[in-house]
């Protein structure tokens, strides 16, 4: 036998292939986290410009309500639509940034957490990778999931609060030119005006909770998904049964945030597309892991058809990739007109 052949038959020790793996993991996460920490500059710097423009707009209105009846009505417009183009991009921008920062500290976290994980390992400290060590390729990917959260809120948007603006905006320039010439009418406009604003001042409130539910960072998942589960209930008709089982108890914000996230995904799956009636959401924590499942009666779908590859876009598909960096697990289970189960789990952390 040669001498190469008795190399080749040296086995690789474990030990040393999981310390390399964790290495280039380490220089992934840190390559992510320099490229999210420009991002998060950037999205400053523009919520900085964007709250200087909604103040502009702010004073141009205030100046122009005090000359109300001489300014033209195609003027009242202009400006109306500036400032509802400003606060729409400047509210667009604030919820981004948040979210940009909110990924930041958890990659922060995890980078921490390995770096002390490989120092007690090797019994020496672990070099950090610098920021120019950034790959183009990583960062384009960055930039793409931040631009297409942008174009969802950007919808949601568009399709509430914007169209509340702009109705409320004609509503009230009814209300003040009445007033010369009837202002009973006048009154009835205003107090319709006020109803509106009330049922609108609720959609907004809903609109910021599914954005970033405060309560999540306050009292943590399962009373925000209680909550959750309420209000949907109320605009759906849905029939949503909650069961919690286990040690109730608050887990890394991370995971919680993944958790909430991932039932709120699946259950606007079952409104967009399962044509259901019933679910049955099943969440269970002991020492070692969360587990969670959504169930629903809807029309169900055959999963030997679902490609993740062909649909990164897709609910399963971004869960997916979630429950395998938390090193969890996901099963789906479905068939036509039988309904779907969709449930994983993922380590606690404790």
């Amino acid at each position: 036998m040669t001498e190469n052949e008795e190399v080749a038959e040296v086995e690789v020790n474990p030990v040393d292939q999981f310390l390399e793996e964790s290495h280039a993991q380490l220089e992934k996460l840190k390559r992510e986290l320099s490229e999210i920490t420009l991002l998060v500059e950037q999205s400053q710097g523009e919520v900085e410009k964007l709250s200087q423009r909604n103040a502009e707009v702010t004073g141009r209105i205030h100046q122009m309500q005090a000359h109300f009846d001489t300014v033209p009505r195609e003027d009242i417009r202009s400006v109306y639509e500036a400032a509802q183009d400003a606060q729409q991009r400047l509210f667009t921008m604030r919820g981004q940034l948040e979210k940009l920062e909110s990924d930041q500290s958890n990659l922060q976290r995890l980078s921490d957490y390995m770096m002390k994980t490989l120092e007690l390992l090797e019994g020496r400290p672990v070099i950090e990778i610098e920021e120019e060590e950034v790959g183009e390729a990583s960062l384009e990917r960055v930039i793409q999931a931040q631009e297409e959260e942008r174009r969802k809120i950007s919808r949601q948007i568009h399709d509430g609060p914007a169209q509340v603006l702009s109705n409320f905006i004609l509503q009230t320039e009814i209300a003040v030119r009445l007033f010369d010439t009837d202002e009973d009418k006048a009154r009835t406009e205003l107090e319709n005006l006020k109803d509106a604003a009330a049922s609108s001042f609720a959609n907004v409130r809903d609109f910021i909770f599914d954005l970033r539910p405060m309560m999540l960072d306050d009292l943590g998942l399962v009373p925000t998904i209680r909550r959750y589960i309420e209000a949907l209930k109320e605009k759906s008709g849905l029939d949503i049964n909650l069961v919690v089982t286990g040690t109730e108890r608050r887990l890394e914000p991370h995971r919680e945030v993944m958790a909430f996230r991932s039932i709120q995904e699946l259950l606007a799956n079952v409104r967009e597309h399962a044509k259901a009636t019933q679910v049955k959401i099943n969440i269970d924590m002991d020492e070692k892991s969360l587990r969670i499942a959504v169930e629903d009666n809807g029309e169900g779908f055959d999963p030997a058809t679902l490609s993740f590859e062909d649909n990164p876009d897709l609910g399963l598909s971004r869960l997916s990739g979630q429950v395998e960096m938390f090193e969890g697990e996901l099963d789906i289970s479905s068939s036509p007109g039988e309904g779907t189960r969709v449930a994983f789990s993922i380590p606690t952390g404790d």
